[in-house]
C-alpha cells in the first residue's frame, strides 16, 4: 500500500455535496497543494478553495484530515466535500490523480482497512451488503455486524476449538500426565453442541438470504386460476394480461413490490400444466424454476373449480419444498359458487380471496411471514461464502466425532485443525501458535 488512491466516495449524479476521497501516503501532500494550505488540523473541517494544476479555482469545499492511523483505511486520508455534480467532483478528482494519486479499485478503500487491521472480513462484507440492503431489518443487522457481532461469534467458536485441539494434543503427547478422567466425554459434549449451532445458523441464514438480497415471492397455480389478476392487485396497474383463455402467461413475469420494511420481488408464473405447445412448456419449466428460487410460495386454487389433477400436480410441488420456504395458500374466486375440495388444502390454512379483498389479504400474509423471518434469533451470515465457510466447519466437526470416540486423536486433531481453518476464514486466519499457548497455560507440564 505504498501508493496513494482517489475516488469519488459519493453516488455520481447531481446532488448538494459530492466527496472527493483520498488514502496513502502522499494523501496530505496532495491536499497542500491543492488548497495551498501549510498544515491542516487532524479532524477539524477546514472552509477552502480548491485549485487545479492550472491555478483555477474549481469550488469552495470542506477539507478534513485523518491522520494515520485514525482513519478508516488506517492511512493518512484526506476528504474534499465539494458542491455536488458530476463536473466539480470530476476536476477534484482529475486534480489529486494528477498530482500523483491513482484511480481507486472497487472496494480498495474498505481492503485497505482490512489490510491495515481496522476490520476483520466479516466487517468488511457488512459494509458492501448495507449498501446494497433491502429493508430496514437488513441494515439493523449489517451495523451489529459492521460493530462485529459475526466476528464475535467466530472469536468465540475458535477459542472453544482450539480449546478442544489442546486438550487432544495434551492426550496424544502427555498420555501419562494427570489428565481428567472425563476428557473424551467433554470434548464430545463441546463438538456436538457447537455442530448443532452451526446447523441452525446455517439453516436459517438460508432461509432468510432475502433480508439481504431482497426476498423472491412466487405466484404459482394452474391457468386461469387468478395469478396475474392477483399480480395486477398487488402492484395496483395492470402489468399483466388477463384473460379468460388458459396460457395466457406463457412465461415468468416479475416486479418489485414493498411489504411493510422489505423490498420484495413478485413472480408470476406460467400456468402449471401439462401442455403440448413448445414455448407454453418452456414458461412452465421456467414456473417450476420460480418456485425453487423463491423465499415465499403463494399458492392459488381457484374454489369455483372442482380439484382435478392440475391442482393435485400443485400440491405435490408444495409437498415437496415445504420444508424449505415459506407456503402460502390461497383460495381464489371466493365470491362465485364454491366447488373445490378444500380439505386437500386445509392444513395450510388458505386465504380466502374474492375480486375486492385479494391485495390486503396477500400483503397483510406476506407482511407477517417476513417480519417472522426477520426476527429469528440466530446468527445471520451475510453471504454465500460465509455460509459455505460454516458448512464446511460443521462437516470437519461431524467428521471428527468418530474418530474422538475410537480414540484416534491425531485423526480427531486433523479434523478439528480444518473445522478451526474454515471457521477462521469467515473474519480472518488462526494462528496454530494459538494452540501450543493453550496447551501450556491450561496445564502445568513439565514439571
Amino acid at each position: 500500500m505504498s501508493d496513494t488512491i482517489a475516488a469519488l466516495a459519493t453516488a455520481s449524479g447531481v446532488g448538494s455535496v459530492a466527496i472527493v476521497r483520498l488514502s496513502g501516503p502522499k494523501a496530505l501532500e496532495i491536499a497542500k497543494k491543492v488548497t495551498k494550505r501549510d498544515s491542516f488540523t487532524p479532524r477539524y473541517a477546514h472552509l477552502n478553495d480548491l485549485f487545479d494544476k492550472d491555478d483555477q479555482i474549481i469550488d469552495e469545499a470542506i477539507v478534513i484530515y485523518f491522520q494515520a492511523p485514525r482513519s478508516f483505511t488506517t492511512e493518512d486520508v484526506v476528504e474534499f466535500q465539494c458542491h455536488g455534480g458530476s463536473i466539480v467532483a470530476e476536476r477534484i478528482l482529475d486534480t489529486v490523480i494528477g498530482l500523483g494519486a491513482r484511480p481507486a479499485e472497487p472496494g480498495e478503500f474498505t481492503k485497505r482497512a482490512f489490510l491495515g487491521g481496522r476490520i476483520d472480513l466479516s466487517e468488511a462484507e457488512a459494509i458492501a451488503k448495507l449498501i446494497e440492503a433491502k429493508s430496514d431489518d437488513a441494515a439493523k443487522i449489517l451495523a451489529r455486524q459492521m460493530k462485529g457481532e459475526l466476528k464475535e461469534f467466530v472469536e468465540d467458536v475458535k477459542e472453544r476449538l482450539l480449546r478442544v485441539v489442546a486438550y487432544a494434543e495434551v492426550t496424544i503427547d502427555y498420555a501419562e500426565e494427570d489428565l481428567p478422567d472425563d476428557l473424551v466425554e467433554n470434548m464430545l459434549h463441546q463438538l456436538e453442541e457447537l455442530s448443532e449451532r452451526m446447523e441452525r445458523i446455517v439453516s436459517s441464514s438460508q432461509r432468510r438470504r432475502g433480508l439481504i438480497e431482497g426476498f423472491k415471492v412466487s405466484i404459482v397455480g394452474k391457468p386461469n386460476v387468478g395469478k396475474s389478476s392477483l399480480l395486477n392487485s398487488l402492484l395496483d396497474y395492470e402489468r399483466a394480461i388477463v384473460s379468460s383463455i388458459a396460457g395466457t402467461t406463457r412465461d415468468t413475469i416479475e416486479e418489485q413490490i414493498r411489504v411493510g420494511s422489505h423490498l420484495v420481488r413478485v413472480v408470476d408464473t406460467a400456468g402449471i400444466r401439462s401442455s403440448e405447445d413448445t414455448i407454453e412448456r418452456i414458461g412452465i419449466e421456467r414456473s417450476v424454476t420460480a418456485i425453487e428460487q423463491s423465499d415465499i410460495v403463494v399458492a392459488l386454487f381457484d374454489a369455483s373449480r372442482e380439484w382435478d389433477e392440475e391442482d393435485e400436480r400443485i400440491l405435490s410441488l408444495l409437498e415437496r419444498f415445504e420444508s424449505e420456504k415459506e407456503i402460502v395458500v390461497a383460495l381464489s374466486k371466493t365470491d362465485l359458487p364454491k366447488r373445490l375440495e378444500r380439505s386437500r388444502v386445509e392444513r395450510f390454512a388458505p386465504l380466502l380471496l374474492n375480486s375486492q379483498n385479494r391485495a390486503d389479504e396477500v400483503l397483510g400474509e406476506l407482511e407477517r411471514r417476513l417480519s417472522k423471518m426477520a426476527q429469528a434469533d440466530e446468527l445471520l451470515l451475510v453471504s454465500t461464502r460465509q455460509i459455505d465457510a460454516l458448512k464446511r466447519a460443521q462437516s470437519a466437526l461431524k467428521d471428527a466425532l468418530e474418530p474422538l470416540k475410537a480414540g484416534e486423536l491425531e485423526i480427531f486433531s486433523y479434523y478439528l485443525n480444518e473445522a478451526i481453518k474454515a471457521v477462521g476464514s469467515i473474519s480472518k486466519p488462526v494462528d496454530f501458535n494459538d494452540i501450543m499457548d493453550r496447551m501450556f497455560g491450561e496445564f502445568c507440564l513439565g514439571k
